[in-house]
């Protein structure tokens, strides 16, 4: 994730290591950063911060391979489940979307 979004990891909070920071403002006012991509190593699973809904994004789920959806997070329980040149794909896509979207510090 360091090499697909330009950025070295850091700690956000306990337990999510995070690549970049964009920042967010929703019409109720409430606002911050977040990272561009993450990962939180769970005990159970991983949970992945790398997806944007996009209709490319969409598309590349389908190859992903096995995951279940969360509200903006996909849960992995190995990296051997799933296709890692579909990873940075995502990855990539997201960053993307947050560059279009937001105030982002992004490398393309």
């Amino acid at each position: 994730m360091s090499e697909w979004s330009g950025f070295e990891p850091r700690m956000w909070g306990p337990t999510i290591i995070g690549f970049g920071r964009y920042h967010y403002k929703y019409a109720s006012g409430h606002e911050g950063n977040a990272p561009l991509l993450g990962f939180s190593p769970r005990k159970a699973q991983f949970s992945l911060y790398i997806y944007s809904k996009t209709d490319k994004s969409d598309n590349f789920l389908k190859d992903f391979g096995k995951f279940k959806m969360g509200k903006a997070y996909i849960y992995i329980k190995k990296l051997s489940d799933i296709n890692i040149t579909v990873l940075e794909k995502l990855c990539l896509e997201t960053i993307a979307y947050l560059n279009d979207h937001h105030e982002c510090a992004c490398r393309i």
